[in-house]
C-alpha cells in the first residue's frame, strides 16, 4: 500500500513539475511574442518617419526651387536655372517648373558674348609688371624645382586651384584607349600611374547620358602625342597644343586644318569654350556677363612665355558652390593668359599633382580621401571619380 502511495506521489510530482514548465514556455512564448511586437512596431515607426522626413525634404526642396524659379528675383532665377544646365544629370530639373521655350530663352541668353580687348603688347607689359611686382626675387622659378607652381584663389562663391607648368613642352593630352572597341574609360589615379605623370587635369567632352556616361570615346577632334586619335565629325571648341608649344583655341577646327597647323595634342568641349583668343594683335576675353550659373570648372590656358595654366575649381557644396565662366576668365587674366578655353566641368573636374601634400606641407586632416591620393581638388560626386577618355598631363622627369 504504501508502494502506491509512494508511486502516485511522484506521479503527481511530475504532473505539477510538466505544469509548471508548459505554463513557463507559455509565458517564454508570450514574452517573445511580445518582444517581437514591439520591434515591429519601432521598425514601422522608425519606417513611417524616415519617408515623412523624406516626403518633407522633397517637399521642402520643391518648394524651394519653385520659389527661387518663379519669384520675384530674375537673377536668381536665371542663377539657378543655368547652374542646374551645367551637368548633364541636372538639365531636367528647370523643365519642372518653367516651360521649355524659358529655359531656351535663359540658356540662349548665357550665350551672348561681350568681348573686351587690350592690345598683346600692352597686356604683356602689365602682367610683366604685375608679375614682378608680386614675387620676392627675379626668378620666378627659383623655389619649384618641378618646374610647377601650385597656389590657391578663394572667390566669393568657390575655391580653386591653381598650377603653373613651366614648361609647355611636357603637357600632352593622354588617353584611356585607342577607341575602337569603345572601352570604358580610365580613372585619374589609374590614368596618371599609368603615365608616370607628375600633375594632370580632365580633358575634353564625351558621351554622357544621364550623367552615367563610361567615358569610352571622346566627342569632336582629339589628338595624343602628334597623332590624330579620334574624329567623329562634331563640330565643338577646340582646344589644342601644336608642334611649337603653342596653345590655340578655336570655336572649331577640321582635321585638315589642324594638321596644316601641326596640331600635336588636342581635345574639344561643346561650342563656346572660347575664354581668351588673339586675334590682329588683340588680346580678346569672351566674357559673358549673362551666364551666371556656378559649377565646378576645369581650364586650360597659356601665358606669352609658353607657361601652360591648369585651373580647377571646387563647386556643389556650401562653402563652395562653384565658379561662373567670368571668374573661369578673371583668374586666366589674373595670370597673364593670353589664350584660355574651358574644359570638360562637373563631375568630370579633377587635378592630380603628385606629392603636392609634401611640397606645400599641407596638413593632412584637412583633406579627404582622393586628395590624400594625390588629388588637389575636392571631388564632389556619387561616384568614384570618374572614367573619362581624355587627360591633359605634365610628363614626369
Amino acid at each position: 500500500m504504501e508502494e502506491i502511495t509512494e508511486k502516485n506521489s511522484k506521479v503527481n510530482e511530475e504532473i505539477v513539475f510538466e505544469k509548471v514548465d508548459l505554463v513557463r514556455l507559455e509565458k517564454s512564448a508570450a514574452a517573445t511574442k511580445k518582444k517581437k511586437s514591439v520591434v515591429l512596431k519601432v521598425i514601422r515607426r522608425v519606417l513611417i518617419t524616415l519617408l515623412v522626413l523624406i516626403v518633407f525634404s522633397v517637399y521642402s526642396v520643391y518648394t524651394l526651387c519653385d520659389a527661387i524659379v518663379n519669384g520675384p528675383s530674375q537673377s536668381a532665377r536665371d542663377k539657378a536655372v543655368l547652374s542646374a544646365m551645367q551637368a548633364s544629370a541636372t538639365k531636367w530639373v528647370p523643365g519642372l517648373f518653367l516651360p521649355d521655350e524659358e529655359v531656351d530663352r535663359i540658356v540662349s541668353a548665357s550665350e551672348i558674348l561681350n568681348i573686351d580687348e587690350i592690345n598683346l603688347d600692352d597686356y604683356k607689359k602689365q602682367t610683366e609688371k604685375q608679375k614682378k611686382d608680386e614675387l620676392e626675387t627675379t626668378d620666378e622659378w627659383a623655389d619649384y624645382p618641378d618646374g610647377i607652381k601650385y597656389q590657391t584663389v578663394i572667390g566669393a562663391t568657390y575655391r580653386a586651384y591653381i598650377l603653373l607648368i613651366k614648361d609647355p613642352s611636357k603637357v600632352y593630352v593622354a588617353t584611356s584607349s585607342n577607341f575602337v572597341n569603345a572601352t570604358a574609360g580610365i580613372r585619374l589615379f589609374n590614368a596618371v600611374e599609368r603615365e608616370n605623370a607628375l600633375a594632370a587635369i580632365n580633358g575634353g567632352e564625351f558621351n554622357d547620358t544621364n550623367g552615367k556616361g563610361t567615358g569610352a570615346t571622346p566627342v569632336g577632334l582629339t589628338y595624343s602625342q602628334g597623332k590624330m586619335v579620334w574624329n567623329d565629325g562634331c563640330r565643338r571648341t577646340f582646344i589644342g597644343m601644336d608642334k611649337d608649344n603653342k596653345l590655340i583655341v578655336t570655336s572649331s577646327m577640321t582635321e585638315e586644318e589642324a594638321n596644316r597647323l601641326g596640331i600635336r595634342d588636342a581635345v574639344c568641349f561643346q561650342s563656346g569654350n572660347v575664354l581668351i583668343d588673339i586675334k590682329d594683335d588683340e588680346v580678346r576675353f569672351h566674357y559673358s556677363d549673362n551666364n551666371t550659373g556656378t559649377a565646378q570648372r576645369t581650364a586650360i590656358g597659356q601665358r606669352a612665355d609658353g607657361t601652360v595654366i591648369f585651373i580647377v575649381t571646387d563647386g556643389r557644396t556650401g562653402s563652395s558652390i562653384g565658379a561662373t565662366r567670368n571668374d573661369v576668365i578673371d583668374m586666366m587674366v589674373s595670370c597673364g593668359a593670353v589664350t584660355a578655353g574651358m574644359l570638360d566641368g562637373g563631375s568630370s573636374a579633377m587635378m592630380y599633382y603628385r606629392d603636392y601634400i609634401t611640397k606645400y606641407n599641407i596638413d593632412t586632416s584637412t583633406l579627404d580621401e582622393y586628395q590624400k591620393q594625390g588629388m588637389v581638388n575636392k571631388y564632389k560626386a556619387f561616384t568614384n571619380p570618374r572614367r573619362i577618355p581624355t587627360y591633359w598631363m605634365v610628363r614626369g622627369n
